[in-house]
């Protein structure tokens, strides 16, 4: 397509993509206490990572064509990682043993791509072994992953269908950058990879839709908190919070709350450690100028 290596479906994606981050960035300017800052970094690398997969490599571009490769392989592997941190942010995984932090497995992804791919290359020459050589040991660790990352988040049933069709979106997500390995292995079929890595970017995209409709639906619980209408107030002096300062998580915390959650539940709900949940509280207590969950309570929590 265009005298290039890019297929159709690649292009397509791409334009999808790009749709999609440009109307995340207006509504980001909208909505700056419902920031989509890190979806917008995701979209980006997804953007990237479609024109360099899809037009690289270019033979009469650059020599060597290793330096092209270096590039797409970056990308994907940034892009990966950054899809790996965002999983960290929303899930707060703490099932990780063994020091697997994000930093240091980022560290082991770039180690081994230099160790397993880049030595390997430039000593035989063959880009299909090391390419081989790099994936499989990358593709055990991905599939480690993937099992932790199911067992950690599919031990409750849920009763809250928000916080299920997240689980499963999540699910999908993860699974697809799974696959990237073995899709690399398989070969250059950019219809079959591009089609497998943007639906993960499209499972995440329906969380956060999902997320800003959860959001709309208990408006008129955590009406102080939101906010839509401060402007309305009777008494602006006595009701006044800081809203800019309210993240996407704690807000999500405060309709828990305001729904009378315990903390264990919420930490449930949320995947996420208790003690984390209790920080997060804090946080919005101090944001909002109560002196903790009772006055919290007292001051927004609105009887049907």
């Amino acid at each position: 397509m265009f005298g290039t290596s890019i297929h159709w479906t690649t292009f397509f994606y791409l334009l999808i993509d790009t749709f999609i981050v440009v109307i995340a960035t207006i509504a980001n300017i909208n909505l700056k206490h419902l920031s989509f800052h890190r979806y917008i970094i995701l979209g980006l690398l997804y953007i990237a990572y479609n024109a360099t997969g899809g037009f690289l490599p270019i033979e009469n571009l650059t020599d060597p064509l290793i330096l092209q490769y270096i590039i797409t392989y970056g990308v994907a592997i940034a892009l990966c990682l950054y899809m790996i941190y965002y999983l960290f942010k929303d899930y707060d995984i703490i099932f990780l043993k063994f020091r697997a932090s994000f930093i240091n497995i980022a560290i082991l992804v770039i180690s081994s791509f230099i160790l397993l791919f880049l030595i390997p290359y430039f000593l035989t020459n063959s880009l299909n072994s090391a390419r081989i050589l790099f994936t499989i040991p990358i593709s055990i660790i991905a599939f480690i992953f993937l099992g932790l990352f199911y067992r950690r988040i599919s031990n409750l049933k849920d009763s809250n269908t928000f916080f299920s069709k997240r689980k499963k979106l999540a699910l999908i997500s993860i699974s697809c950058i799974v696959l990237l390995p073995i899709l690399t292995v398989i070969g250059d079929y950019q219809w079959l990879t591009f089609s497998v890595m943007n639906l993960a970017f499209y499972a995440i995209t329906a969380i956060e839709i999902n997320r800003y409709l959860y959001f709309l639906k208990n408006k008129n619980i955590v009406y102080e908190v939101f906010a839509f209408n401060k402007g309305q107030k009777d008494d602006p002096i006595n009701t006044k919070i800081i809203y800019q300062n309210l993240t996407r998580r704690e807000v999500e915390i405060a309709v828990s709350i305001l729904n009378n959650l315990s903390y264990k539940k919420i930490a449930k709900d949320l995947y996420i450690a208790e003690s984390t949940v209790s920080k997060h509280a804090s946080n919005i207590f101090k944001k909002t100028g109560v002196n903790g969950r009772k006055e919290f309570l007292s001051r927004f929590h609105k009887n049907p």
